[in-house]
């Protein structure tokens, strides 16, 4: 029996709408030159990319959810959604959320969806709407909790709330909060980190809800610096598709121009700033990770190889 969760999001866009127009508000009455603020086409591009993604995850979630529901039937285990179970789904989604998150920074066909979200040099309450048109990448990080019993519709309520969560967090507005939040959760300063270009706080910081999955892995920087939004090349572009599409054409672009069949592996799968190593050295397709500022794509993930095990996937 399918269980009857509430659509979290649907119940949540009025709050959406309303955060966003205070916080408008709030830099027209008290401006920060420091912060990156909103401008209009940037906005705008978010708001696309957020409603164009609604189109598109309708169409991905026909497949994943048959591949759901056939591994679902599969499994004799059976988690049965009352309030304390529900709890323990949400923990264990925030968990799976961790390294689906830190996999799509760190494997760049997966980055190549992710990106998306990364590519506005402006963080505020649109900037949560900026999402990818890519998205059926995600699903195989969630299939464990499918496997253990949790029901698909279970697995998208707790994907919806910790989804709307993280919409609060993408603000500038908010300080540091009392520190035994900081310690557990996820908050706009360790938000604003995650969304930072800068060599120090690149790929830091994937929670979702809790903080303290970035605690346990090695994952997590505190706020110290201003942090500066974007990637590390920006795209320079408020054109939709571009956006959803660009990381996408900078990988077929390097494979084509790829020596050998091991470069061309090293492009699709290795760490968005992997460069293959000099013929004189190790030979062709080892590879390296470059700097971020010297990487092709969009967004170089130079602290991966220090910071980050490879996962087995990350959203």
């Amino acid at each position: 029996m399918e269980p009857n969760l509430p659509d979290v999001v649907l119940w949540s866009i009025p709050a959406f709408v309303l955060l966003t127009v205070i916080e408008m508000v709030s830099y027209r009455l008290h401006p920060d030159e420091d912060a990156a603020g909103y401008e209009t086409r940037d906005a705008a591009t978010s708001l696309t990319m957020g409603l164009g993604s609604l189109g598109f995850d309708l169409l991905w979630k026909i497949p994943i959810l048959a591949i759901y529901m056939g591994v679902y039937e599969l499994t004799p285990l059976r988690v049965p959604v009352v309030w304390w179970t529900v709890l323990l789904m949400l923990l264990a989604q925030d968990f799976f959320y961790y390294w689906s998150h830190r996999g799509h920074h760190v494997i760049r066909i997966l980055w190549a969806c992710h990106v998306v979200h990364h590519s506005s040099e402006k963080f505020n309450l649109t900037t949560a709407l900026r999402q990818p048109w890519t998205s059926a990448t995600v699903w195989p990080f969630y299939l464990p909790l499918i496997a253990c019993g949790v029901h698909p519709a279970a697995l998208a309520f707790c994907q919806s709330a910790n989804l709307v969560y993280q919409f609060w967090v993408h603000t500038e507005r908010v300080g540091k909060l009392p520190r035994p939040f900081e310690y557990v959760l996820n908050t706009p300063s360790h938000h604003r980190v995650h969304h930072a270009s800068q060599g120090g706080y690149l790929d830091r910081n994937y929670g979702g809800i809790l903080i303290i999955w970035d605690r346990m892995f090695g994952s997590f920087a505190a706020e110290v610096e201003r942090p500066v939004y974007g990637l590390t090349k920006n795209i320079t572009t408020y054109n939709p598709l571009r956006v959803a599409t660009h990381e996408y054409a900078a990988i077929a672009r390097d494979v084509r121009a790829a020596g050998t069949w091991g470069e061309r592996a090293g492009r699709v799968f290795r760490g968005p700033g992997w460069q293959p190593a000099p013929k004189a050295g190790a030979g062709a397709g080892a590879g390296v990770e470059a700097p971020a500022a010297a990487s092709v794509p969009a967004r170089a993930t130079a602290s991966a190889s220090s910071a980050a095990p490879a996962p087995e996937r990350t959203p």
